[in-house]
């Protein structure tokens, strides 16, 4: 007689569910398809659906172009997040349209299903594991505690009042707009009061500042975690970026490409001031990578003021510093916590050697990874670090490529980190006894070092792997050469 919907599918399968009761999945699977034959029936089921089936048979909708049944999923979804990124590698408008229209229909309510859950449309990339979680055999014997974790919500007044969150990951690597951001833009534009769109993680390459401005004015840009800035920007476009950045209050990854200094004059003062004034403003930032920001040579101090908290990784790349600019970074409380520090492509060459050690005192508790590639650095340098590099007993990575090094510092290099306990990569420059006096590489004499290297760590008695790399690789020309096989003792090897 009177059934419900469920009831009603549940006994219309009956006569198979002796044959299904080892295999729950294919139950499930012979529902779904029964479901998707009628989008009637499916409407009706919906409220009653087992909320495990809503998954697959999302599935079965979105990719079998079942539109209807896909925008009534949609309304009753009994989960918070719908990650509809996972199931495509790049939105398409057709199941995006659906499901926005669904959306329409959800917020116009007013009073949901008591089934819908739904709080956050998630468009990126991720979400795979929720999905094939219900794809497979084993997927189907999951209980439902193993589900993603459903807030309540109090009352179905509070519910209707949240605004609906939509997560995207941005890259803005095209001079317009595509269609599929066009459209959402727009969308989100008309919905302002009732959806937030929300971005982790921006990344920008080729797109004019116009169009960044535009993009950025819909999205809650205290959401952004990570910016990467892949471009050649001016200095006045940078201080643009900067008073949007300046509002990116949960902020914790920012790398910065290239920045054009084209006269240091007041106005470019200016604009340093007002670019780095908005770190004060970023108060969760822990990872900040500069490459070639040649604004900051003599400036640096005014950067790092405005830092309000401890960095996890520093890197300032292939630009010129002063002395005073070291001293002031080594007098930072906000490195004191450092695990990644690179300085690569700084010239340090006529710098007095005791300024690196001193940067080193300052985070040798923490550091992990230390890039010093192509900073001229000589042996009077290196030598002044070696007795605190030797107490970084957290340093797992260490490179040197392309310095002004001896075999005998090499040799002492080798000594002091060798009670390095968590050291694993080592990247050092050919000798420059490697080399004539016009800088060409003696392939012979090379290797006659490297084996020199080789009894030196034996000597030592400690499994290492190092790399030598000469400068330019005779390969590609490149300043750093990674083509040479490494460096290898083991204690097991025959002397």
């Amino acid at each position: 007689g009177c059934l419900v919907p469920w009831q009603f599918l549940q006994d219309s399968f009956s006569c198979r569910v002796k044959m299904s009761v080892r295999n729950p999945s294919r139950l499930l699977d012979l529902a779904g398809k029964h479901l998707l034959r009628d989008d009637a029936l499916a409407f009706s089921v919906l409220e009653d659906l087992p909320t495990e089936l809503f998954p697959p048979l999302f599935m079965e909708a979105f990719h079998g172009r079942h539109i209807e049944t896909l925008k009534a999923m949609v309304q009753a979804w009994p989960f918070v997040r719908l990650p509809l990124g996972g199931l495509i590698d790049m939105p398409h408008m057709g199941p995006l349209q659906a499901v926005l229209e669904a959306l329409d229909g959800l917020l116009a309510q007013k009073v949901r299903s008591r089934k819908c859950k739904l709080q956050v449309l998630d468009l990126r990339n991720t979400g795979q594991n929720f999905w094939s979680m219900w794809s497979g055999a084993s997927s189907y014997e999951c209980s439902s505690s193993r589900m993603a974790p459903v807030a309540e919500q109090s009352s179905m007044a509070k519910q209707h009042l949240a605004p609906l969150k939509i997560f995207i990951d941005l890259c803005l690597k095209k001079r317009t707009l595509g269609n599929f951001l066009t459209y959402l833009l727009r969308w989100v534009e008309q919905r302002k009061a009732s959806v937030h769109l929300c971005c982790k993680k921006l990344k920008i390459s080729a797109m004019p500042m116009d169009n960044i401005v535009k993009v950025l004015s819909m999205v809650q840009l205290d959401c952004i975690q990570e910016v990467q800035v892949n471009w050649i920007w001016h200095l006045s476009t940078l201080a643009t970026f900067a008073s949007l950045l300046g509002k990116m209050s949960n902020l914790q990854r920012l790398r910065l490409s290239p920045i054009h200094l084209s006269a240091f004059t007041e106005q470019e003062q200016d604009h340093i001031a007002q670019i780095t004034s908005q770190f004060l403003r970023l108060g969760h930032l822990q990872d900040l990578h500069l490459d070639y920001p040649s604004f900051l040579e003599g400036c640096l101090d005014q950067m790092l003021r405005c830092l309000k908290s401890p960095l996890d990784n520093l890197s300032i790349t292939n630009c010129w510093l002063t002395e005073s600019d070291l001293t002031h970074l080594s007098q930072s409380p906000n490195i004191s916590q450092l695990k990644g520090l690179d300085l690569s492509g700084i010239n340090m060459t006529d710098f007095n050697p005791e300024l690196l050690r001193i940067l080193l005192e300052k985070v040798e508790g923490t550091l992990q990874e230390l890039d010093l590639d192509l900073c001229g650095i000589k042996d009077s340098q290196l030598e002044a670090i070696l007795p605190v590099l030797s107490l970084c007993s957290r340093l797992r990575y260490f490179s040197l490529c392309g310095n002004f090094l001896s075999m005998a510092v090499m040799e002492k290099l080798l000594r002091h980190t060798t009670g390095l306990p968590c050291l694993t990569q080592e990247r050092y420059p050919a000798p420059q006894e490697s080399y004539r006096s016009q800088g060409v590489l003696l392939e012979a004499r090379l290797a006659q070092l490297r084996a020199q290297l080789l009894e030196i760590l034996r000597d030592l008695e400690r499994p290492r792997v190092i790399w030598i790399s000469p400068s330019p690789c005779l390969r590609c020309g490149k300043n750093i050469c990674y083509h040479l096989e490494p460096i290898i003792y083991s204690c097991t090897a025959p002397a």
